[in-house]
């Protein structure tokens, strides 16, 4: 298993790591129709996973997820961006145990920043105008990103049972979401309205083998 590291990164590649280290994670982004919105984040690591994550000798590395400290760091270089709420808590899970929950919520003043606070590479997320609409693309998973030893993904599945990966939309038109792969095993897309959801366990995200990229039109 991978180790726990401290998040200093766009959410997209944050989005990577929680794709590889059993976290559960949900984004909710707002946009406006001047370009404008929020993004409201959370996102939780199982204190067991922790505790697994150190067995390799890594006790002095700080663990995921990210603290404020982290995120006044990416706001500090994105202008346009503004970190409104912060917090983090630790709660009962379904098994029993405790998790470590994070909540944030950013502000960003156009697309730019949203962009950039997603992917600064622009690799990850591309936003381009088609006729009267707009695209939204992210890259979530690469193809080398799922976990190919059946031993390996039989763990992480049963550690990761429970956790989930969401993102929402909220947008200033009718909105869609397509997936590339078309199908993607276990996943809920729902859109109605304005309103557009993609989620799917973590387990399930896993077992991809050739990537997951997701395509937000409206």
């Amino acid at each position: 298993m991978k180790k726990l590291l401290t998040i200093k990164m766009p959410l997209l590649c944050f989005a990577a790591v929680v794709l590889n280290s059993c976290l559960g994670v949900s984004a909710d982004i707002t946009i406006k129709a001047d370009g404008s919105g929020k993004i409201a984040l959370e996102y939780r690591v199982s204190q067991a996973l922790e505790s697994l994550g150190r067995l390799d000798g890594n006790e002095k590395m700080p663990a995921i997820p990210a603290g404020r400290t982290d995120f006044e760091r990416t706001v500090s270089r994105i202008p346009g961006l503004k970190l409104s709420h912060y917090s983090s808590k630790d709660v009962r899970n379904a098994s029993g145990g405790s998790d470590l929950v994070t909540s944030a919520a950013l502000d960003f003043t156009d697309t730019g920043a949203l962009l950039a606070f997603l992917d600064s590479t622009g690799s990850r997320a591309v936003m381009v105008q088609e006729g009267q609409g707009t695209l939204l693309r992210l890259n979530l998973l690469d193809p080398s990103g799922g976990v190919s030893n059946p031993d390996l993904l039989s763990l992480l599945k049963e550690i990761s049972n429970g956790y989930e990966f969401t993102i929402s939309f909220n947008l200033p038109k009718n909105a869609g979401i397509t997936t590339l792969p078309a199908s993607v095993p276990a996943a809920r897309i729902v859109s109605s309205g304005t309103k557009a959801s993609f989620s799917v366990s973590i387990g399930d995200l896993l077992s991809l083998k050739d990537g997951l990229a997701m395509e937000v039109r409206w």
